[in-house]
């Protein structure tokens, strides 16, 4: 390869601290009062008032300018092959939710309706997803439990669940918890706090999901093995789910079981089958439309219900319920879920929605986004809805079917209404085995996510980390308690990192105004009687003592040692100095005073001089600091003082304008410590150094590139 040619430059300008800089460029006041912003957001004009309309209400911008020829058929394709996908997954999504089926496919129509006048993402499959509705069924099942429902039933003779009374008021719960969540989520929009949900880290989102996974394949296993184990909740729920079903094996409904194997086996072979076809056919076979169909004409002729014992979905109301208001009383029960529910339902949508933004090039305001999502819950809510959010397979399914703007969601939604119009009642006889079943099949996606693990291993040990805890956690705390404790191990290794940044000792590469970590670099030199000084984290309550400690480790020499022994010089100095006085007091002759000082003038200790081996300088590069607290500001108001008391300078250098404006509010500076001190790059403060006296002359002739 042929050597690169170097290309000489010369800069010539004068060198510049903080203070000549704000005076030659103006500094603008940037931190107008409280009043003043206060005044501007509520100050409107025409376009502002259009654009936040169009902002509130996206389908005003977008649905006029649809482009029907190029859009319209493969947003009618997808509408009906997404609407199809919505049906059995509505129904078995309802399950894991403990609610009757038919409010999975309420869930599947109005929340898409409304998030087709609100929504930002063209793409995304807004309807039940199987995380959220394991989470509201662990919510509906522990504030109304089958022991409440109990009744005792004279023909038997024995105590049988009232099972009207109980899914109504599972129903009245999800229905609150679901309107709850809403409102959280419009409120954060509102608020414009949108950028909370970038907590949820794609490593935490990914292990969350997947923990939740777990849940819900064992929350389907009493349909597979037609078992009723008991309901546990809190902490450790799963494991002791899991041994009550190990316990209630040896009782397994024969029939139940051979239904569900058969439903796996064959919705896998029909899946791998749609795999290998799918390049060559334009729609992808309704895999599970016809699992569900074939299984409702199976049980319905054999009668597997009476003959085997087969629990199957049962009657299904034909038609759309009115609006009933939800039980405001529950809410104060259900607040720490609904906040669960808000931030993982809008974490899964934001993240999908941006994936194909990204790959289709437009934007998805996230602000918006929890506002469609909030108005989707709480006005589903009011229509026994259960809480929603994007769901992955749908999304694809959507999308490689040729949907392109959210016209497809919207005829998902029309597809779902037709069928609980006048189809819905023909699945009452469909076996819950088989739901469980697309439920199993349908979670691959997400079991195929442990292979995230030896990826993160190879990528980002951290990331793998918090993945691994945070399945941990949402496995064995159940999926709200799991995510509130993940988030907070997640933020807990961000501290951690800050707490142990990389602190370098900088040099200079020759003949450039570039300064690199010495140790890192062969070629890089150390400027004679400076240091130079940078941390790879910001300066904060959190590192500042270890920030003051690399400090000194890098510079070589302990600061408190020799202030402890200037102070003992001084001490030394006025003890004579008493001694002189007290004798001339005493003796009160001046000639004896002058004796005494030629007897002692042998023993008087000289004033501190600086050792030649310290450098006379300290430049601490403040390039990664993007913010400073009042434990911050004294940390470098303490550096300054101690080592200025041993006759060093300290400067500051690349400070940004927020760190500035934080020095100036913390008391930083005074009369005697003023914006000189801080140098917009660290070659500026290299040259004050040479230039204003501050080194030895051996030192100010070395050459520094100007």
């Amino acid at each position: 390869m042929a050597q690169r040619k170097r290309m000489a430059y010369n800069v010539s300008r004068d060198i510049l601290d903080e203070e000549t800089l704000d005076e030659i460029a103006e500094k603008a006041d940037s931190n107008p009062s409280l009043c003043d912003k206060l005044k501007k957001s509520l100050r409107s004009s025409g376009p502002k008032a259009k654009k936040r309309l169009l902002g509130t209400l996206p389908i005003i911008s977008w649905l006029p300018r649809y482009p029907f020829k190029e859009n319209a058929l493969g947003d009618l394709i997808s509408g009906i092959s997404v609407g199809i996908m919505q049906l059995p997954q509505g129904m078995a999504y309802a399950l894991l939710a403990s609610v009757p089926p038919v409010f999975g496919l309420y869930s599947s129509f109005y929340p898409v309706l409304i998030y087709f006048l609100f929504g930002t993402s063209k793409h995304i499959s807004i309807g039940t997803y199987a995380v959220m509705s394991v989470m509201i069924g662990s919510v509906t099942e522990r504030l109304a439990p089958e022991s409440d429902f109990m009744t005792f039933d004279n023909m038997s003779n024995s105590s049988i669940v009232d099972l009207v009374s109980r899914d109504a008021a599972r129903v009245r719960v999800a229905a609150a918890v679901t309107c709850l969540s809403g409102l959280f989520q419009v409120l954060l929009g509102l608020l414009q706090l949108g950028f909370l949900v970038t907590y949820l880290s794609e490593p935490l989102v990914r292990g969350y999901t997947t923990g939740a996974a777990i849940h819900v394949i064992v929350s389907q296993l009493k349909y597979t093995f037609g078992i009723n184990p008991k309901r546990h909740n809190g902490p450790m729920s799963l494991i002791y789910t899991v041994l009550e079903v190990c316990y209630l094996v040896p009782k397994t409904n024969i029939g139940t079981l051979v239904v569900s194997i058969v439903a796996i086996i064959c919705l896998i072979l029909t899946k791998e089958l749609n795999a290998y076809l799918s390049k060559k056919i334009p729609v992808p076979i309704p895999v599970e439309l016809l699992g569900i169909v074939i299984a409702t004409v199976i049980s319905w002729q054999v009668n597997l219900n009476e003959q085997f014992g087969v629990d199957v979905v049962g009657k299904i109301p034909t038609g759309l319920q009115a609006p009933v208001v939800p039980d405001f009383s529950l809410f104060s029960q259900v607040i720490g879920d609904a906040f669960a529910l808000a931030f993982v339902g809008y974490g899964i949508a934001i993240s999908l929605g941006r994936i194909f933004a990204l790959k289709y090039g437009y934007n998805v305001d996230s602000n918006q986004e929890f506002i469609a999502l909030g108005l989707s819950n709480s006005i589903g809510g009011f229509f026994q809805c259960f809480a929603i959010s994007c769901s992955m397979s749908r999304t694809m399914v959507q999308e490689s079917t040729g949907g392109k703007t959210q016209v497809a969601g919207a005829l998902s939604a029309i597809v779902i209404l037709f069928i609980t119009l006048w189809i819905g009642v023909l699945f009452q006889d469909l076996p819950k085995a088989v739901l469980a079943a697309i439920i199993y099949v349908n979670l691959h996606g997400m079991m195929k996510q442990f292979l995230d693990i030896p990826a993160l291993w190879r990528t980002n040990k951290i990331d793998m980390v918090v993945w691994v805890v945070t399945f941990i956690l949402t496995v064995l705390l159940n999926p709200d308690l799991g995510l509130l404790a993940s988030l907070v191990f997640s933020l807990l290794t961000v501290i951690f990192r800050t707490q142990l940044p990389q602190y370098s000792r900088l040099g200079q590469i020759p003949n450039t105004d570039i300064y690199k970590p010495v140790e890192d670099y062969n070629q890089v030199r150390e400027v004679p009687g400076i240091f130079i000084f940078r941390s790879s984290a910001t300066l904060y309550y959190a590192n500042a003592e270890m920030y003051q400690e690399a400090l000194e480790k890098k510079s070589g020499f302990k600061i408190n040692k020799i202030l402890s022994a200037k102070k003992k010089l001084e001490a030394k100095r006025e003890k004579f100095e008493r001694k002189i006085a007290k004798k001339a007091a005493k003796k009160k002759t001046h000639e004896m005073v002058e004796e005494t000082a030629k007897e002692d003038i042998a023993v008087i200790p000289m004033d501190y001089m600086p050792d030649p081996s310290l450098p006379r300088a300290i430049i601490l590069d403040l390039s990664a600091v993007n913010f400073l607290d009042t434990v911050g500001v004294k940390t470098l108001r303490r550096i300054q003082s101690e080592y200025g008391q041993i006759g060093i300078e300290v400067f500051l250098a690349c400070c940004q304008t927020g760190v500035v404006d934080n020095l100036k509010s913390g008391g930083f500076f005074n009369d005697k410590v003023t914006k000189s001190c801080l140098f917009s790059t660290v070659h500026d403060a290299v040259l004050h150094c040479q230039t204003s006296g501050i080194l030895s002359p051996e030192q100010e002739n070395t050459e520094t590139y100007f």
